[in-house]
């Protein structure tokens, strides 16, 4: 009788200890570092400038020059930003991350919003920061696919995509309280309806 209530006892903590660690959420094997800033500032922002130079038509007094990535070596450097700014769009997506460092500053007071009030306005509502995110991540794909392709007309078009995504993110959370932002924000969406 005592051997069956030990096996019993032992049987129902076996269980119970079975259930306890099903119902506690895994701790993430990810380690947030960087702020979403400093990816900007690292991948994202130079990655999109090297993409947008990449392919343009100047015109100066010397003549005009038609830049365009043509060696292998022109198009493995495209392709790599275009890589660091898709892979760019899920860093900022991890959970943890901060938009700055504590006490860091906007560049711009009255044009841009503070890091904190960026921070708040991500996770008042996530699914938004998500949408802007997995749109960038978007927008950079048929850049990456032109670079594929060794597209140098699809890498063009791939641009203004970028841009747009960029731009609106940026109408929510960077800086939402210039006027001129506003203005734009407003013919933007009555240009997409």
């Amino acid at each position: 009788m005592k051997l069956t209530s030990c096996c019993l006892a032992a049987a129902t903590l076996i269980f119970l200890a079975a259930a306890c660690s099903r119902s506690k959420p895994a701790e993430s094997p990810l380690r947030p570092t960087a702020t979403i800033k400093d990816i900007m500032d690292s991948l994202v922002d130079p990655s999109a400038d090297v993409l947008w130079e990449s392919v343009a038509t100047i015109v100066s007094a010397a003549g005009v020059e038609e830049r365009q990535p043509r060696t292998d070596e022109d198009w493995a450097n495209v392709h790599r930003r275009a890589i660091e700014l898709v892979e760019a769009t899920n860093l900022l997506l991890m959970e943890g991350r901060h938009v700055a460092k504590p006490g860091e500053k906007s560049e711009n007071p009255g044009i841009e919003l503070q890091p904190e009030e960026i921070e708040k306005l991500i996770n008042a509502d996530r699914q938004a920061w998500v949408t802007f995110a997995h749109g960038l991540h978007d927008a950079a794909m048929p850049a990456l696919k032109a670079t594929q392709d060794r597209n140098p007309e699809a890498l063009l078009n791939a641009g203004e995509k970028i841009d747009s995504a960029c731009e609106n993110c940026h109408l929510k959370y960077w800086y939402p309280l210039d006027e001129q932002a506003q203005k734009a924000k407003e013919g933007a969406g009555s240009v997409r309806k």
